[in-house]
């Protein structure tokens, strides 16, 4: 670390040791945490333009030393919950105590705060858990742009100096976002037609080998004749369809018919020692839609009753094979 002049550190005897090592590291090495200056706004977030995917922007110019990405855990597909991945590219440890992702797709912003605030330690990844709000349907982003994120973090520095903004272009490998805008846009446009929910409780057969699953399709009260297709019942890392009792080929849905229960047989899809104590997205199940001009896949998930049904059965049925 460079020293700072002499002129400047009689100038400044009202910063504390704290506040004159951080503007040390920013002029010796260019990565100090950036704050309110030109660029910035009152609350010291960084208003110029944002660098490359992975990169960082200041007020200064210079870069900041971190880096973000978005991803999402298996066990939050079906919640909207995406993981907002901060990597410290500095040599000091920096707390994050606020950080908002802003992507096209959802123009509302995902926010996640820390008062207590979160440690990045140098070259290290933490995860923070976002809800994604609303997305932006109609008409939906498109093109290159609708696919770029950036992520604005509040920070400190591990000695407790004043608070500071940085900006990060967040890389999203996986289209974790794009995927995400999909299902809501399409959950949305099914549900103006029909709701889709499984039936409490499981049906299985006397050979307790296979099951039966109810899918229960509830039809919006009015609709001005609008429609949807379910096109097909997709099998999951624990269930599969039951060869006697096949799952049904394409069904019209119209807003304001009646109820409609369709029997689904199961067997379980795998039957090793992992499959139950490591599932995570077994019990949501996927359904091929047509709905408002938009293709994909709605999951239904078990509710937690069901859930522990259907985890039972499997291992039940599995003993059986």
């Amino acid at each position: 670390m460079g020293s700072l002049p002499s002129s400047l550190r009689r100038s400044l005897p009202r910063l504390g040791m704290a506040a004159l090592l951080l503007a040390a590291a920013s002029c010796s090495t260019g990565t100090g945490l950036s704050g309110a200056g030109p660029g910035a706004d009152a609350s010291g977030t960084t208003t110029g333009p944002v660098t490359p995917a992975g990169g960082t922007s200041s007020p200064t110019g210079r870069p900041a030393p971190l880096s973000a990405s978005i991803s999402q855990f298996r066990d939050n597909y079906g919640k909207q919950v995406v993981e907002i991945q901060l990597t410290n590219t500095g040599s000091a440890a920096i707390t994050a105590v606020a950080a908002t992702l802003h992507s096209p797709l959802f123009p509302a912003g995902a926010r996640w705060a820390s008062p207590a605030g979160t440690e990045l330690p140098p070259g290290q990844v933490k995860s923070l858990s976002v809800r994604l709000p609303a997305a932006h349907c109609r008409p939906a982003p498109s093109g290159k742009a609708a696919g770029t994120a950036t992520v604005v973090v509040r920070l400190t520095s591990a000695d407790g100096s004043p608070e500071a903004s940085v900006r990060a272009a967040a890389e999203d490998p996986f289209g974790v976002l794009v995927r995400n805008h999909d299902e809501l846009c399409l959950a949305r446009a099914a549900a103006e037609v029909a709701a889709f929910r499984l039936g409490p409780g499981l049906e299985r057969s006397p050979d307790g080998r296979t099951a039966v699953l109810r899918l229960v399709i509830t039809p919006a009260r009015s609709g001005s004749g609008s429609f949807l297709v379910l096109n097909g019942v997709g099998g999951t890392t624990l269930l599969a369809e039951d060869p006697a009792l096949p799952w049904p080929g394409p069904v019209r849905i119209v807003a304001g018919g009646p109820e409609r229960v369709l029997r689904l047989g199961i067997r379980p899809a795998r039957c090793d020692p992992h499959a139950v104590a490591e599932d995570k997205v077994g019990t949501l199940l996927p359904l091929t839609i047509s709905a408002g001009g938009r293709d994909g896949v709605l999951k239904v998930a078990a509710g937690a009753a069901l859930r522990g049904q259907i985890y039972d059965f499997v291992t039940s049925a599995c003993r059986r094979q």
